[in-house]
C-alpha cells in the first residue's frame, strides 16, 4: 500500500498539470456567444451589409460559427494569406478593384493552388475550364493557370469586372460567380427583385456572400478572435526570379530545374500551373528560386543541347487499332514513360490521329 500511493500521488500532480496545460488554450479565445456579437456596421465593397435584418444577421452568425469551430482551418487562412494576399492586394490595387475581393479567393480555395471541386472548378479562384478560357487562362495537358496566382487573379479580375458591368453591384456579382450569371439573371427577372439580401437562392449562394463577409470579420481583426501569430508562424512569401523561355519543343522540366541550380519539386512547387513533367514548346514565363535567373539561359542552352542529342524527339500518329501498350514496345521505350512524356494516365484513351510525343534513343521495332 505505501509503494502504491506515492504512485498515485505523482498520478495526480501529471494529471492536474495536463489539465492546466490544456485549460489554458481557451482563455486565448473569445467565448463563442461574445464572437459573433457584432456591434459595428459592416460591408462588403462598400457595399452595405442590413444587418438590421434578423433574417441576415442569424445567417451571418451561423456562418461565423461554423468558421469559427474550425481554428486549424482559420490558421491555416492567416499562414497562406501572408504568402499570397500581397499579390493579390496588389493587381487588385493596380486595377482599381475593391480589396474584398480578396476574401473570395479565401472562401473559393482557402488559397490552396491544387484546390479542386467535384463540378471540375480549379485552382486559387475555383474556375470552371471553360469560364477560364473564356478569360484568357491556359488550360491543356500541360499547363493550367488557374493554379497560378498571377495569371488566374488577373482573369479573375476581369471576370469580376465584366460581372460588375452587368449587375452593377459588387455583391450580386459574387453570387454570380458562385451560381453563373445567366441563372442569377433569371432569379432577378423571375423575382422581381434586385437585392442579394431579398433573393431566394440556392442554399450554396444564399450561403456563399456570408461566408465571405464571416472570413473578412476574423481576417481583418484575426487577434479579436483569439488567433495570436508571430511573424515566424506566417508562411514566407514567395521569393522567385522569372525567367522566359522560348521552347522549340516540349523540354523536360528536370532541365529547367538543372539550369537553375535547384531540384524538379522546386520548380513545380514555384509553378503548380506546370502538369506532369514536361513543359510544351512556345514562350513561357516560368519562376525559379530567388538568385537563380543569373547565367539561367547560357547554363539552359548547354544542359537541353546535351539532352537533345541523347534525346531524339518523334511524333507519332495514332491508327486505328493501336494502344499505348503496343506503341511503347513498338518504339523500344516503357509504357510509363510515353505516359509521362504525354501526360497521360494509363486510363486515359488514345484515338486515330492523336499525336504522341516519343524519345528514343534506338530505332523502332517494325510492325
Amino acid at each position: 500500500m505505501r509503494k502504491v500511493l506515492p504512485v498515485i500521488f505523482v498520478l495526480l500532480i501529471w494529471t492536474s498539470l495536463v489539465n492546466a496545460e490544456t485549460t489554458l488554450e481557451p482563455s486565448y479565445f473569445p467565448s463563442l456567444i461574445s464572437s459573433i456579437r457584432i456591434n459595428k456596421p459592416l460591408s462588403f465593397c462598400g457595399e452595405d451589409v442590413p444587418l438590421d435584418n434578423r433574417e441576415v444577421l442569424e445567417r451571418l452568425e451561423k456562418e461565423l460559427l461554423l468558421i469559427l469551430s474550425d481554428r486549424a482551418q482559420i490558421i491555416l487562412w492567416i499562414k497562406r494569406s501572408n504568402r499570397y494576399m500581397p499579390y493579390i492586394e496588389k493587381m487588385l490595387s493596380e486595377n482599381d478593384m475593391p480589396q474584398d475581393l480578396k476574401y473570395v479567393a479565401i472562401i473559393e480555395s482557402a488559397l490552396r493552388p491544387h484546390a479542386g471541386s467535384r463540378k471540375g472548378a480549379i485552382g486559387f479562384w475555383q474556375f470552371m475550364k471553360e469560364t477560364g478560357l473564356n478569360y484568357g487562362l491556359i488550360i491543356d495537358k500541360y499547363k493550367d493557370e488557374r493554379r497560378n496566382i498571377f495569371s488566374s487573379t488577373k482573369a479573375a479580375i476581369y471576370y469580376f469586372r465584366a460581372l460588375y458591368d452587368d449587375f452593377r453591384s459588387w455583391t450580386l456579382s459574387a453570387a454570380a460567380y458562385n451560381m453563373g450569371e445567366d441563372r442569377l439573371k433569371s432569379e432577378i427577372q423571375e423575382q422581381k427583385v434586385n437585392d442579394y439580401y431579398k433573393l431566394y437562392l440556392s442554399i450554396e449562394t444564399q450561403r456563399y456572400m456570408l461566408r465571405i463577409i464571416a472570413a473578412k470579420l476574423i481576417l481583418s481583426d484575426p487577434e479579436t478572435y483569439g488567433f495570436i501569430l508571430n511573424e515566424e508562424d506566417l508562411y514566407p512569401p514567395l521569393q522567385f526570379d522569372r525567367i522566359h523561355l522560348t521552347l522549340p519543343q516540349i523540354v523536360p522540366i528536370h532541365i529547367i530545374a538543372q539550369s537553375a541550380g535547384t531540384h524538379f519539386k522546386a520548380i513545380k512547387d514555384l509553378n503548380p500551373d506546370l502538369r506532369g513533367h514536361y513543359i510544351c514548346e512556345g514562350t513561357h514565363s516560368i519562376l525559379v528560386p530567388k538568385g537563380s535567373a543569373v547565367d539561367f539561359h547560357p547554363r539552359f542552352e548547354e544542359i537541353f543541347a546535351e539532352w537533345s542529342v541523347e534525346n531524339k524527339e518523334h511524333t507519332y500518329i495514332v491508327k486505328k487499332g493501336d494502344n499505348l501498350t503496343e506503341i511503347a514496345e513498338r518504339f523500344n521505350v516503357s509504357l510509363q514513360d510515353l505516359l509521362i512524356w504525354n501526360n497521360l494516365k494509363p486510363k486515359n484513351h488514345i484515338h486515330p490521329g492523336d499525336q504522341l510525343t516519343v524519345y528514343m534513343d534506338k530505332k523502332p521495332n517494325k510492325k
